[in-house]
């Protein structure tokens, strides 16, 4: 599928404007990141013990990742009926609409039906912005609109997990933040809103099931044909399975050591700055060290803080957690370069769908493979093997000869 055409668009609108939706983004996620663990391990504590239902968050979030893969693998056939302005449009409103929903006390199959709703229009928006940007990266390209989207989203994470943790101990409860977030996702859909976008409206033809998973398998197959596509898939799969393991189980790890919801606040808010740091200036350095460099950095330093963290107990482990902050700093505006850089423009939107799997497949591997982890050696802090073997893994299929 080509490049879609716009009808109109305010003038004043390129790839940076796309890009700056990541202050809403990243604020609204930063809340949901903080507390969402927190809340899952809620739910299964009132069925299990304290071990149990530690693993078994991993095990819920790997199920739940599973839909979201589904979802990345259809989004190629969404975008055949409906124009990728007015899919952000829908989705966004979505996703304000669940959050909103989810901050109430509802019961906990209310919340998780939610949660699948708004995971589906996370996964869509996770990509539907960069695609936007990549349709208008010609004159600045994807380096240097990746580091304003990413600063951005990190300029909006920074005060979130504070934010949300101060709102969940007023209200003395971690689904409190959701409604927060649920305006923060509205005010940037105002935003977009004012782009003044219209896209050609699409014909929409009877699916037939048959046919969709024909297409499905044929663009996945043309996918990992394509030079370039497997390394990039893996890599980035590497990326965010350290960063799910990281986001789902620091929160827990750090309410199990014994620290209180303002020390996981502060170490939450201190390991934005190195992100934030690297944002201003990463563009420029990516242009001068390569993308392999920085993806190595990364990912080695990952790996040897990983086997630190496995051992280490109190303050020196807090150390260690924003520390890690630095090596995914590393990362965070190359990890889908790879992609970027090996596909054609009128190959990206056929192919993101597929390649974006691998933002959500980590989410259902890693969690297994930690939720084994703490059940064979009874301590979640056993799940940061998992980690340095993935760290190591990634970096040698990065310098791998063959495709």
């Amino acid at each position: 599928m080509g490049k879609e055409k716009y009808i109109s668009i305010k003038k004043s609108v390129n790839g940076f404007s796309f890009a700056n939706l990541g202050l809403f983004t990243g604020f609204g996620d930063g809340i949901v990141n903080a507390v969402y663990s927190l809340v899952i391990l809620g739910i299964f504590t009132n069925m299990f013990n304290e071990h149990i239902a530690s693993s078994a968050v991993g095990f819920y979030v790997a199920i739940y990742s599973v839909y979201c893969v589904v979802v990345g693998l259809f989004a190629n056939e969404i975008l055949r009926i409906i124009s990728k302005s007015k899919l952000l449009y829908i989705v966004m409103l979505m996703v304000a609409l669940c959050y909103a929903m989810m901050s109430f006390s509802i019961l906990p199959s209310s919340f998780i039906f939610l949660d699948y709703l708004s995971g589906t229009c996370i996964t869509l928006v996770g990509m539907l912005i960069p695609l936007f940007m990549a349709d208008f990266s010609k004159q600045v390209g994807m380096e240097k609109l990746n580091a304003r989207f990413h600063l951005w989203v990190n300029i909006g994470a920074l005060l979130a997990p504070v934010f949300a943790l101060t709102i969940a101990s007023h209200f003395n409860s971690y689904r409190a933040p959701f409604l927060a977030a649920a305006m923060i996702y509205f005010s940037g859909l105002l935003f977009f809103k004012q782009f003044g976008i219209v896209q050609e409206q699409k014909e929409i033809k009877p699916a037939k099931i048959t046919k969709t998973l024909r297409a499905l398998r044929i663009n996945t197959k043309a996918f990992f044909n394509t030079p370039g596509m497997t390394r990039a898939y893996i890599v980035n799969f590497g990326y965010y399975a350290l960063r799910a393991m990281r986001l789902l189980y620091v929160p827990i790890v750090v309410i199990e050591q014994g620290f209180s919801n303002e020390v996981l606040s502060t170490v939450l808010t201190i390991g934005i700055l190195p992100y934030i740091v690297f944002g201003t200036f990463i563009g420029k350095l990516v242009k001068k060290y390569g993308t392999k460099f920085w993806l190595t950095v990364g990912l080695v330093s990952f790996a040897v803080l990983s086997v630190i963290a496995c051992f280490a107990k109190g303050y020196v482990l807090l150390c260690v957690f924003v520390l890690w902050q630095i090596s995914g700093a590393c990362m965070e505006s190359v990890h889908d370069l790879l992609f970027f850089n090996s596909a054609k423009k009128t190959e990206q939107t056929r192919f993101y769908g597929v390649f974006r799997t691998s933002g959500n497949f980590p989410n259902v591997v890693a969690p297994i493979l930690g939720a084994v982890c703490i059940a064979v050696f009874g301590s979640t802090s056993a799940v940061w093997l998992v980690t340095a073997v993935l760290g190591i893994l990634s970096t040698i299929i990065l310098w791998s000869k063959n495709d």
